[in-house]
């Protein structure tokens, strides 16, 4: 089984935009673009963006966002315009009116054009980096930000820093003994009544496939053989690289839920997974923006 191609990539998976890396280190690149009528901003409060339209983006011109923002060069549109991104906390009202309200990724992600959905993904991840770490973790002081809000230099030790990205690993498990099984677990957090795949982050020093296997066996107890990488995809919560694979169990039998992070487990039928991937019956998927979804549907069609 070979990972799938573009075509098939989830939402949150595509290139996006031209994110013009080289340009960052220009001089005054971020100050320039900021006084430019024809740049474009993605206004970010929290995880939520303003929406033009259910299925779009609202980006506004630099002198229309309100004063307070860190702000950070995403890239290029197709124009050329400089886009750019203006990141606020979290907040309990709406920072202004939007033409169709504001959501969160996880919410409109799936419906988004791929520059819209790259350019949310971006601003989110590069955005909370610029909110939570603005002082040095060495000595404490205050960064100035650079590379045109790609990084912080610490003007008292002089180290540089970069936005951080933890790999984590997000795992379907298939069944050796029947091919029409699909194990998944419910959270503890989670009402009973939802399932998705297993993950965890990746530990200090372990690869992804050895991350694989003991988040596997840590929370439903069973010990795979074949893993398969399907695919990745940023998930800004807080700023992971979601990176999804197959794995085979060795024995269906030995599956059990840790009782802790994960309060139940369960072997899906394909049926039953082709129920609840269009709303029917008593089971609750991840959502189409999540890796999870893509782990899920893709498994259920081949299989079919």
């Amino acid at each position: 089984m070979t990972a799938p191609d573009s075509t098939s990539l989830n939402p949150l998976a595509h290139p996006g935009l031209d994110r013009a890396a080289d340009e960052r280190l220009i001089p005054d690149l971020l100050e320039s673009a900021k006084s430019d009528a024809g740049s474009r901003v993605l206004v970010v409060v929290g995880d939520s963006a303003p929406l033009a339209a259910a299925d779009a983006l609202l980006w506004l011109t630099p002198s229309d966002v309100p004063g307070g923002a860190e702000w950070a060069f995403l890239g290029r549109g197709d124009d050329g315009a400089a886009l750019l991104g203006a990141v606020f906390a979290s907040q309990d009202d709406e920072l202004f009116v939007a033409p169709a309200g504001w959501a969160g990724l996880r919410t409109v992600g799936a419906l988004l054009s791929a520059r819209d959905a790259g350019a949310f993904v971006e601003a989110l991840s590069l955005g909370r980096w610029l909110i939570d770490a603005p002082f040095c973790p060495a000595c404490g002081t205050r960064t100035v930000l650079g590379d045109a809000g790609w990084s912080r230099r610490c003007p008292n030790c002089g180290r540089q820093h970069f936005p951080r990205t933890d790999p984590a690993v997000i795992v379907a498990i298939t069944s050796a003994e029947d091919p029409d099984l699909l194990l998944l677990g419910s959270n503890a957090l989670w009402g009973a009544d939802r399932f998705s795949c297993f993950a965890g982050f990746v530990e200090a020093g372990e690869s992804l496939e050895a991350a694989v296997r003991r988040e596997v066996a840590e929370e439903s107890g069973v010990d795979v053989g074949t893993v398969t990488y399907r695919g990745s995809q940023a998930w800004p919560y807080p700023r992971s690289l979601m990176v999804g694979f197959l794995a085979e169990s060795r024995d269906d039998a030995a599956a059990r839920a840790d009782g802790e992070e994960i309060a139940a487990i369960r072997w899906f039928t394909r049926d039953e997974i082709g129920k609840a991937l269009v709303g029917d019956g008593d089971v609750v998927l991840p959502g189409r923006a999540s890796i999870a979804h893509r782990l899920i549907a893709d498994w259920h069609a081949e299989r079919g």
